[in-house]
């Protein structure tokens, strides 16, 4: 037998993508997590408000440069379950696609400090957002390593 184990941002980073299958919006299934000392405070998915008609079933309602206006985004679902739990400073986001400006604004405002991705969805300059810099989460794309 093997003594290999999974490095822990590739065991959350499964865990997430696992998540991202939840999505309600069929143009990108995106997963994320929150985690503080190493155990998930919270989960994530990108789909609609409760209550509202998920995309899936009815449809995008697209804006004009092309993104679905239903859908909240995988980043900020997390941040907002993990909001009446227990705190969000100090944790490590793991999540299936880089995160838009708005959603890393959103885990700068909730203190991650770590944002580990798998997927570059769209290139985004972080530096460029008028955020302190000492606070500013770091942002790592998973390091792929051959599968055991």
């Amino acid at each position: 037998m093997s003594n290999i184990r999974a490095s822990w941002d590739s065991y959350f980073m499964d865990i997430c993508r696992m998540v991202a299958t939840r999505g309600t919006c069929p143009r990108l299934k995106v997963g994320a997590l929150l985690v503080k000392d190493k155990r998930i405070i919270s989960t994530g998915y990108n789909g609609v408000p409760s209550g509202v008609p998920h995309c899936d079933d009815v449809g995008c309602v697209l804006s004009p440069d092309d993104h679905c206006t239903w859908t909240i985004h995988a980043e900020v679902n997390a941040i907002t379950y993990a909001d009446d739990l227990i705190s969000t400073r100090y944790t490590t986001m793991y999540v299936t696609d880089n995160p838009c400006a708005n959603c890393y604004k959103a885990a700068y405002e909730a203190g991650v400090r770590r944002i580990v991705y798998d997927r570059l969805y769209k290139l985004v300059d972080y530096s460029n957002l008028g955020l302190n810099a000492n606070q500013m989460p770091e942002v790592v794309q998973l390091k792929r390593v051959n599968s055991i």
